[in-house]
């Protein structure tokens, strides 16, 4: 059962109609450190110690962390060694949506454009840092992960200049015009300029070489809904049409609305089946998402004078199949249970980050953004996903090192698509 202490948490997400744990934030969620404290380490170990969830700190003695962490930041000679520092301590916590974002990263400003339109607080929070209003950063679009010291490319966003220029899944960056790769700050002023990018595509030296891609201004605020939009695709197989859409993230009621477009009067709109990628990027969705899969109503069809009929349904009751992964997080791990508690489809892929709780950011001083877990969250009343996500159906192992493009999960969840068609 629910502890009754998470009740009102739970209730106010349901009655606003929107999972705010997949952004990591609750109603009223943007707030300032408190100003009696100007460093960035003091403001962040205070802000934990008033507002993460667990009294107990998830056993962990957090004055005792303060004391051993704060001797160490002191030591630290920049912004980014400073934050490193600050996110070994809050690691102590052993709890997703507690992280300290620096401006150096663009998670950063992903995170920014997910709510800075939503607060006013905010806005004038960082008047000073975005004074046109505009959350931007030059990227070239992709997800990178550090294995033993090596960089490597996670994921590529559709439609990216990553995407023009052939970088693949699994590709090791080795070098951005001759220097160490930097996701922000290797593409600074480099907005439509054509930048050299030294790669290696298999653990063989030999297959080293030099790239060209032109980075591009990214808005934070829509740069996720253009992903999805040019992820868009109709893969025609074994007699059958296989719909596939990659939802990079989920946060915002408008990624429901342009799935539910194309899937009932666009370009998805004669597929047989659905592949749903919910791999990567951020969590978030809508509440009703789920009903656009469940839900029973009439549907409404057109006769033209030529007698041409146009059938329409307000809901997809053709076959569908989740692909989700690790870096699946939040209120897409919400969905992923609900895929398999209600049937709705089969889920591919692997287990979900486990990462279920409710946030709250806070600007620190320096410009620094903070999440701190402030509210627990169960599902069906007594499930709770936080550090353990959600197994897939079917198990689809992805090694990075090296992939050189390849996406078992994706051919995984076409094929069974098609077994849904041809049972």
């Amino acid at each position: 059962m629910i502890p009754r202490r998470y009740q009102f948490w739970l209730k106010s997400l349901i009655l606003t109609g929107f999972i705010s744990v997949a952004l990591g934030i609750l109603p009223g969620a943007i707030a300032p450190a408190p100003s009696a404290q100007p460093d960035v380490f003091e403001a962040a170990w205070e802000t934990v110690n008033e507002h993460f969830y667990d009294p107990d700190f998830n056993g962990v003695d957090w004055a005792a962390v303060g004391e051993q962490y704060r001797s160490r930041v002191a030591q630290a000679s920049s912004r980014s060694e400073k934050a490193a520092v600050i996110n070994e301590m809050l690691a102590e916590l052993q709890t997703s949506h507690t992280y300290l974002y620096t401006a150096d990263e663009p998670a950063y400003y992903q995170l920014l454009g997910i709510f800075y339109p939503r607060s006013s607080d905010l806005q004038a929070e960082l008047q000073e840092t975005f004074p046109e209003g505009k959350i931007e950063y030059v990227g070239i679009g992709i997800v990178t992960q550090e294995i033993e010291g090596q960089t490597f490319v996670k994921a590529v966003l559709d439609g990216s200049p990553a995407a023009a220029a052939g970088l693949q899944v699994g590709d090791q960056i080795l070098s951005v015009a001759g220097q160490p790769f930097q996701p922000i700050q290797s593409f600074v002023d480099q907005a439509d300029q054509p930048v050299s990018l030294q790669i290696q595509k298999s653990s063989d030296a030999d297959t080293q070489q030099t790239i060209t891609v032109t980075p591009q201004r990214y808005d934070g605020v829509t740069m996720f809904l253009d992903a999805m939009a040019d992820s868009i695709e109709v893969i025609e197989t074994a007699g059958q049409k296989i719909g596939y859409v990659h939802i990079w993230s989920y946060a915002g009621e408008q990624y429901q609305r342009k799935l539910e477009d194309e899937l009932l009067y666009g370009r998805l709109r004669e597929a047989d089946a659905l592949v749903l990628d919910l791999r990567e990027g951020w969590g978030g969705a809508p509440l009703t998402a789920l009903n656009f899969y469940t839900a029973r109503g009439p549907s409404v069809t057109n006769i033209s004078r030529s007698g041409q009929e146009t059938t329409y349904h307000s809901q997809w009751k053709k076959p569908v199949v989740m692909v989700a992964n690790e870096g699946s997080r939040s209120a897409k791990e919400i969905l992923a249970y609900g895929f398999q508690q209600y049937d709705i489809g089969p889920v591919v892929g692997s287990t979900t980050a486990g990462a279920v709780i409710a946030g709250r950011p806070f600007v620190l001083p320096g410009g620094y953004l903070l999440y701190v877990a402030v509210a627990d969250v169960y599902v069906d009343e007594a499930v709770r996903l936080e550090g353990v996500g959600v197994t897939p159906d079917v198990d689809v192992p992805l090694p990075l090192p090296y992939a050189q493009g390849a996406d078992p999960q994706k051919e995984q969840a076409i094929a069974t698509a098609l077994e849904l068609l041809d049972p």
